[in-house]
């Protein structure tokens, strides 16, 4: 991923250190001490964020791997251009560095990638070097627990090209709200029946992908993230999943690669349900919308929209 020194450089500036990154860390060995320091956390309300972000300077794109993520995902190979979601397997290594960390409050065990959006202000050269900044930029309430909210930046010379905002929830016991008026109620009532309707109404049915076991374990190979859940059946039922899991981001990959993305664009994805393996789903769109579901309309796994960046 670079021919980078192997040495970090820490800075202190208005409380935030930056520590700058001699090369991109390894997954392996952060995904075991996360593991390893999970029993010791206990997720609640009003745990703060670490306040460290961390560099990558001089990133290099390694084409082999690229081209391997492009057919796992379905992409086109060799194309000059990178992906709308590659640069998020090129930060994620540092992502999980911070949140396997010990100042990291949330038990990495069980966290579980609620959305991501993505903000790509330019087309992004597969020979370009880039530098990338990885942030958690804050932890925040939700209804089942606390989620962290991870920036994720990319820069050519010095431009910022390409940013992303991916939400992990750690799910915990949460405090009941205090009693509402009977306007917000109605308010929230109207909503949720939106969301509902909205779910009711799947979109049109575009193509049907009948997915094979190994998905995970192609996904993983290239792009590093290799979780038990993505890799057997074994070790996705030690962690309460049926059979194998689909990466979250493998899902808004492949709906992209089946239906293209502008040059500059804007991208907002929620993962609503796991994906099993193997199995099928079918991918509906229209518009600027599109969505992953069970097959014959069932079970919704992604909702999102990508609209061009004006």
């Amino acid at each position: 991923m670079g021919d980078l020194v192997d040495v970090d450089v820490d800075v202190v500036n208005s409380g935030t250190r930056t520590r700058t990154l001699g090369r991109s860390p390894s997954l392996w060995p952060l995904l075991a001490r996360g593991a390893a320091l999970s029993p010791f956390k206990r997720p609640r309300a009003g745990v703060t964020a670490p306040r460290t972000r961390l560099v990558l300077p001089g990133v290099r794109v390694d084409l082999g791997r690229l081209a391997a993520y492009e057919r796992a995902c379905g992409f086109g190979v060799g194309a000059d251009e990178l992906p709308l979601t590659y640069p998020h397997v090129l930060g994620f290594p540092a992502a999980m560095r911070l949140m396997s960390g010990r100042t990291f409050p949330l038990p990495l065990l069980g966290l579980v990638h609620t959305s991501i959006g993505i903000t790509q202000h330019k087309a992004l050269t597969a020979t370009g070097a880039y530098e990338l900044a990885v942030c958690v930029d804050d932890l925040v309430p939700h209804r089942r627990g606390t989620e962290a909210v991870v920036v994720t930046e990319a820069r050519a010379d010095g431009e910022l090209v390409w940013e992303s905002r991916s939400t992990y929830l750690a799910r915990h016991a949460v405090e009941p709200a205090g009693p509402a008026s009977v306007a917000e109620q109605a308010v929230a009532g109207r909503l949720r029946g939106q969301a509902a309707a909205a779910e009711l109404k799947p979109l049109p049915v575009l193509a049907e992908w009948h997915l094979a076991g190994d998905v995970g374990r192609r996904y993983g190979t290239a792009s590093g993230d290799r979780n038990p859940i993505h890799l057997h059946p074994l070790t996705a039922r030690m962690f309460g999943f049926p059979r194998t899991v689909a990466h979250g981001m493998w899902t808004v990959a492949r709906c992209l690669a089946e239906r293209g993305a502008p040059r500059a664009a804007r991208l907002r994805a929620e993962f609503r349900a796991p994906v099993l393996l193997p199995g099928t789903v079918a991918y509906g769109a229209r518009g600027s919308r599109f969505e992953l579901r069970g097959a014959d309309g069932g079970r919704l796994h992604l909702t999102g929209e990508v609209l061009p960046l004006t």
